[in-house]
Formats: structure tokens, sequence, C-alpha cells
């Protein structure tokens, strides 16, 4: 997998992808200009890092637009903070900052805001909150969620609307790169939350490689751990910050999921793989998730201290941490799976997938055939679009160099059709589903996914269509234990293997039982148990478990009960071997035992019925005479 710990690591994505406009950076090898930015940065061409320097104080802790990946068909993915107003603007750093907002593109740049239509850390954190309480909460709450109103309760934690709301918007980005040659930047406040779920969302949709166990992994060792999401923040390991708190990678997670259960043949890695990245998450034992960027993990690794003093004076001392041994190994990556998971759990993180086939080469370079995007293709160069809320706009506060009255960009001022609500995008989503695989929404087992392996798997986002993750919310719950396995549903339950091994041992109970009532003689009797009271109700005489059944040679002629059921009378017939033994001066009356042919009989089990063809014996006590009546006797 590829680390991007390195210019060679990012040198060989850029080659993979087909960016050769783009050059990797240096400029902040040493967290002089982005404390939360890497080490490299991946720059235009044409932007010198003389250049490029200028650009940091005008965004939100310097995260300046910097490429992320390159669209088969020649559009560009960005990921950018909000941009700072307030400070001056000379000449050169305006045409610094258009050369690096439009890449390698010269005629269209869409800025996608995020923060309008997908919810905030603190929401997900609520949601994710309600979730648990419902699914893994304890048996009071989950019994008091009856059983017609837990989908209602679960579409009240709002985490499906917020997983719906993260693939709406990954799909709108992946729609416009389709479209070929223009810039989508997406932007943020502080971009560390969010742009990280869009644009890896983005990338697992349109790129085969993604959606492989290596492929996936070096997409989130890049948007994730190389790109400074707060992982220590946002899993709080040492609560000591619960206002920072918020699985936002989880979220990321779930979105996956839903890809993987709409197209599960287009993705090598399973549920195995997505199930052990959650669960790896909450231990804090990796080195990938126990920074919030890659300067915080650097201070980390050093056991020795070191100063530096970088061009502009700044000074930082990196100190070991007091807790650590400098002779203790450095903490492991989350990526070495061979710590926590044998072969044969690894073995389940992927399955066999057909190979991709190469990229075709683009006829004219561009194949634009996506409907939406034609109305802005044909705009004139340097047109900046903002995307927000389903809808295209120029406003004037966008690039606030560029007034109002500027005459090219107020001309190129354009709409696209409102795809604000969720049934409108799934409307302009299947009609283009329509003209690209019209396989896929007329097969009755779901989407099957485009012809083409580089277009984008759309999902579909309309309430049966979102599921839940069982296998991984509902493990802990008391009411899916019993039906689902706490790993995955591929495995038997070890509540199923125990009624398996039952069933074996009452199989071998009854081989043996048959082969030693061939062989009546050799039978001894068992002695009788003096706590057996505890096993009969004195009420009722219910037994609750099969009494023990003591062989006698002498033993009355047992005929099968009367099946009439005209008489309801209840009278004692000969006490049973598991009832106590009988007190002295207290006989049962032999004249009532002709009525124990009843079907009234109190005397009933609950457990350990034996077949109908077996009769059973019951002896009679020891000083006690065998009733002498010409009526049936107790059977079973």
């Amino acid at each position: 997998m590829n680390w991007y710990e390195s210019v060679s690591d990012w040198e060989q994505e850029l080659e993979r992808c087909g960016a050769m406009g783009w050059r990797v950076s240096s400029v902040n090898d040493r967290f002089e200009m982005s404390t939360s930015l890497p080490r490299f940065i991946v720059v235009p061409h044409k932007v010198l890092d003389t250049e490029l320097k200028k650009s940091f104080a005008h965004f939100n802790e310097g995260r300046i637009p910097r490429w992320c990946w390159r669209h088969p068909r020649g559009s560009d993915l960005l990921r950018m903070a909000s941009f700072q107003n307030n400070i001056y603007h000379e000449k050169d750093d305006i045409r610094n900052l258009e050369m690096i907002l439009f890449g390698c593109q010269s005629s269209l740049c869409v800025v996608v805001e995020l923060a309008d239509e997908l919810p905030s850390p603190a929401d997900i954190q609520l949601a994710h909150s309600r979730l648990r309480a419902l699914c893994l909460g304890d048996i009071s709450t989950s019994v008091s969620v009856p059983d017609d109103k837990w989908l209602s309760t679960l579409e009240s934690t709002h985490w499906l609307d917020y997983t719906r709301s993260c693939l709406k918007k990954a799909s709108e980005v992946a729609c416009l790169l389709r479209g070929g040659h223009l810039t989508v930047a997406l932007q943020e406040a502080d971009d560390r939350d969010m742009s990280c779920v869009v644009s890896s969302l983005v990338q697992v949709m349109c790129d085969p490689h993604c959606r492989t166990q290596h492929g996936f992994q070096s997409l989130v060792q890049k948007e994730w751990v190389m790109a400074g999401h707060r992982f220590y923040s946002r899993v709080n390991y040492h609560r000591d910050n619960d206002k920072e708190e918020a699985p936002v990678f989880l979220l990321f997670l779930d979105c996956v999921w839903q890809l993987l259960s709409q197209y599960p043949s287009r993705f090598q890695l399973t549920d195995d793989f997505l199930l052990a990245l959650h669960d790896s998450i909450h231990l804090p034992l990796f080195s990938s998730f126990l920074a919030n960027c890659q300067r915080e993990r650097c201070k980390r690794s050093q056991n020795l201290g070191q100063s530096y003093t970088p061009v502009n004076g700044w000074r930082d001392m990196l100190h070991p941490d007091s807790t650590s041994d400098p002779s203790d190994p450095p903490l492991p990556p989350v990526w070495d799976w061979d710590l926590q998971y044998s072969k044969h759990r690894r073995d389940r993180f992927t399955q066999p997938v057909p190979p991709v086939p190469p990229l075709q080469p683009l006829l004219n370079g561009n194949l634009n055939t996506n409907p939406d995007t034609h109305r802005l293709t044909d705009t004139i160069p340097g047109s900046v679009f903002l995307l927000s809320r389903g809808t295209f706009s120029c406003p004037a506060n966008l690039l606030p160099w560029r007034s109002t009255s500027s005459g090219p960009y107020k001309k190129s001022h354009r709409r696209a059709a409102s795809s604000e609500n969720v049934p409108g995008l799934e409307r302009l989503l299947k009609a283009w589903a329509l003209t690209e695989f019209p396989q896929a929404l007329t097969s009755s087992s779901g989407p099957q996914g485009p012809l083409d392996p580089y277009e984008p798997l759309l999902p579909l986002l309309m309430g049966p269509c979102m599921g839940l993750w069982r296998e991984c919310y509902l493990r802990g719950a008391l009411h899916a234990q019993a039906f689902s396995h706490p790993i995955s549903a591929n495995h038997p339950h070890p509540v199923e293997r125990l009624a398996q091994e039952v069933q074996q041992l009452k199989d071998k109970l009854a081989q043996v039982s048959t082969g030693t009532d061939r062989h009546p003689s050799t039978k001894t009797a068992e002695p009788r148990r003096t706590d057996a009271n505890l096993n009969q109700n004195t009420n009722n005489g219910t037994f609750l478990f099969p009494a023990a059944r003591p062989q006698s040679k002498a033993t009355p002629r047992m005929t099968p009960p009367p099946t009439s059921t005209t008489n309801h009378q209840t009278s004692r017939g000969p006490p049973p071997a598991s009832a106590p033994p009988s007190r002295p001066g207290h006989r049962d009356n032999g004249s009532s035992s002709s009525s124990s042919s009843s079907s009234g009989n109190k005397h009933t089990f609950l457990f350990g019925h034996s077949s109908v063809t077996e009769a059973r014996t019951y002896p009679a006590p020891n000083n006690a005479k065998l009733p002498k009546s010409n009526g049936p006797s107790l059977a079973s």
C-alpha cells in the first residue's frame, strides 16, 4: 500500500492517476506553513514554492487548495479550508490563488460548500449516541422500545439521514467530475472532517483501485491520516474533551458499507474488513489514530528532542513524551493486521473480483455525456461556480478579489436544476442511469453497476435502500445475539453451535436408551433422589425437568391411556420416581387409581418428553401395595 510519507509516494499516486500537470511540493517540510497539513502537498507545476508561501495566510489554518485525486476523464478533485477575506490581497497573491484553484484546467472551477447540507461533528456525535442507546443499550432500554416502534425510533436518531446526506453530496461531486476537464474544490471551514468523508467517498465511487484492500488502506492513509483528521480528538480516548468527540470516521465506514451492500460484486474488500477497521479505532494501540496530524505523529515517534529554526524564525522544541519510555518500541500502524487477526480471519477481508479493463483513450480530450454539466462546460474560461444545496450559483463573495462589476464573470452566471431534496436527486440520478446502464434499474436483484468500470457507483438513497449495518451495531444487543454472529453473519452463532451439540447429545442418548431397552435384565436400579421435591410444585404437581426412572423387576403391565375426554375428575395415581418418599402413615387410596386414566391429570412435564411409543414405568413404593384395579395405569 501507499503510505504517502515521502515524495516518491506522492509521485507514484500522480503517475497512477495520470495527473501530469501537478508536482509534489516540500514547502511544508518543517510544518512552518501549516501545522495540520502533511509535509508534502501536490500543487500545479506553474506555481513556484516562493509564490506558494504567500498563499497560506489567506486560508484557515493555512490549508490552501491542494490536489487529492484525478478522474480518468480529466477532472481534478481539490480540498481547501474557508477563505479569509479580511486579509489584503495583492495582485501576485490573487494570481497565485487562481492558479492553484484552477490547477491544470483553464475553463471551469466548481467550489462545493460542505457546511450547508452535511451534519456538524456535534450532530454526528448526538446521532451516534442515540443509535448506541437503541442498538447496544441495556435491557431496560432495549425492552422499552416496542417492535412496532423500533424502526421509527431508528429513524429519529438521524444516523441514516446523515449517511444519506454524505452519499448524496458525494454523488453530486462524482457526477461533476465525470463531466471532464474541470476542477472541483471541496470547501469546509477547517477542512478536517466532512471534506475527508466526501473526498474519500468520491474516490470509492469512481476509482476501482480504492475498492481493493490495499487501495482502500492507501485512501484512508491519504485522505484521513496524512490530511490531518483529528483522530485523537474525535475518538477521545482519554475522555478529556467531550466537546470534540465525534465518530466522523465511523460515519464514513457506514457510507462505504452502504455502497458495498448495493454493489457487492464491485468491491474486493468485504464486510469483515470494514468491521475490523471499525473495531480497531476503539483500541488506543495504533499510531494511525493517536494523533491529530502528521506533525503530532512525528513528535510522538521521536525519542530524542531536537530543535530547528525555519526560514521565518519560528522555533519549535520537540520533546519526548514524558509518559513513554525511550526503550519502548513505537506503536504500530493499524494496517499491520497480523498483530490482531489470524491468517484465516485475514483471508476473509477480501473476495475475488473481475480484473478492471484498461482505461479507454479519450476522444478529443473530453467525453462529456452528463446532461447536468452541459450547461457549465460552454462557459467563459475562468468561471467559478458555487455548488450549495444542489444549486449552482456565482455569488459575489465567493472570491473576494472579484467584484460584482466584473463583466466576464457576471455574464457567466448560470444555474442548474435544483436537486435540494433527496427525491429530486433520485430523479436526476435515475435519468443518468437510464442512459448509461438501463439494466441496473430493470434487474430485480438491485443495482448491478455501470458497464464502464470507471463510472461512479451511484447509490440508491431512498428509505428502503438505506439499511442498518446489523453486523456492527447489533452485535451487543440481547435480542440479536441469538440470531446473528457477533463477528459475521456468515458463521454460526455460539448459541446455534450449542444447540447443535445439545441435539447431538440427545441423539446419542436416544441410541443408548434404545440399546438398553433391548436388554432389560442388565438394568440396575438408580438411587432415589432425596432432593427431588425441589423439582415438583406441590400445588399442581408440575415437573420442570425429567425425573429419574428407576427400573424394578416387578413392574405392572402398562396399557395405553384411553383417548376419551369425557371424564374430567383428577385423582392421585402411583407417585413417580421423582416424588418424595411416602411419609409414615400415609397411603395412597387404591380406589382412586381407576380415575387416573382421565385426561385431566395435573401431572405435567415441561421438558424431556419421551417418544409416544415409549412406555414409562413407575415402581411402587417399598411399603405400599399395588392398587387392585382393572383400570389402566399411568403412562406417559
